[in-house]
């Protein structure tokens, strides 16, 4: 990783007591593109002047490049990671798991150990998460079939895309995205489903988005409408 002395750097100056410094997304992937910034996942008990404060999300310029900082104490990672479990998105998993280490303590590989586990496992999706995801794609086809407006229907069909996309991943017990990473997501886990769901929406062809997606509800369980209770 060629940032890595430039981290260094810019922890020495910004986040000096850092115990767990580990740089994630596209600078680890070595995939840095000229927008590209760097993401930083910290977690130490001294980290923060304020006792009170156990987590802080910030974007620093040094050097001419953006740094992208998730800052956390031992217990507001905890408190992060759960909600982000729960949420079915466990972004700063993925960045503990996943990223580079520059920086870390003699805890550092239980602690990635422990999420790694949770991570291998994937979501859990409940029967009620289910119908009310279902109720919610059933219906957005009901108004992309219904509607004639054109802005009206490539809003609904990215939407749509979006809530089928995330129920897709959940019943096959993976873990969601957002923006990009919701399609880096699906094509990871089924390209060929991937494909089949995207071609009509990139195509512009919002008859042939709608069956594939009835298609895909079914899969998921079916339609739901009457009788639904939020």
């Amino acid at each position: 990783m060629d940032q890595a002395e430039r981290v260094e750097r810019f922890l020495a100056e910004r986040y000096p007591h850092a115990g767990i410094a580990i740089v994630a997304g596209s600078t680890a992937r070595e995939e840095r593109t000229h927008t590209s910034d760097i993401d930083l996942l910290l977690i130490d008990d001294g980290l923060f002047a304020d006792e009170a404060q156990v987590s802080e999300a910030a974007t620093h310029e040094f050097e001419g490049e953006i740094f992208e900082v998730f800052a956390y104490t031992t217990e507001g990672f905890r408190e992060w990671a759960d909600r982000g479990v729960a949420q079915h998105r466990p972004v700063i998993l993925h960045m503990l798991v996943e990223g580079i280490p520059v920086r870390s303590t003699t805890g550092f590989g239980e602690l990635r150990a422990q999420w790694d586990a949770v991570l291998a496992a994937g979501p859990v999706l409940s029967e009620r998460e289910s119908l009310l995801r279902r109720h919610v794609i059933t219906d957005l086809l009901d108004d992309l079939q219904d509607a004639t407006d054109p802005l009206e229907q490539h809003v609904v069909a990215g939407l749509l895309f979006e809530r089928m996309a995330e129920l897709m991943l959940l019943v096959g017990r993976q873990w969601i995205g957002s923006g990009k990473w919701l399609p880096r997501r699906l094509r990871a886990w089924s390209p060929e489903r991937a494909d089949r769901l995207s071609t009509p929406l990139l195509a512009g062809d919002f008859p042939g988005l709608a069956a594939r997606v009835g298609q895909e509800l079914e899969l998921a369980g079916g339609r739901v409408q009457a009788g639904f209770v939020r």
